[in-house]
């Protein structure tokens, strides 16, 4: 299991700060995985429909194994 870091992206002033992070506990890689991290980080860390769109992961974090 590793962790992937979640982030509230502003793009107006082009900052990405940290606000959580979310676990994956897939063993093998089939594909989706990042997609799955975002989805989950999305239905965790955001506060409407609107600002889901600014909820990001890490994605080299995602993809490394």
């Amino acid at each position: 299991m590793k962790t992937v870091t979640v982030y509230r992206v502003d793009y107006v002033n082009r900052r990405k700060v940290p606000i959580g992070t979310v676990v994956e506990r897939r063993t093998k890689e089939r594909g989706d995985n990042a997609l799955g991290l975002l989805r989950l980080a999305r239905k965790l860390y955001a506060r409407n429909l609107e600002d889901a769109l600014h909820i990001a992961i890490d994605w080299d974090q995602a993809r490394s194994g």
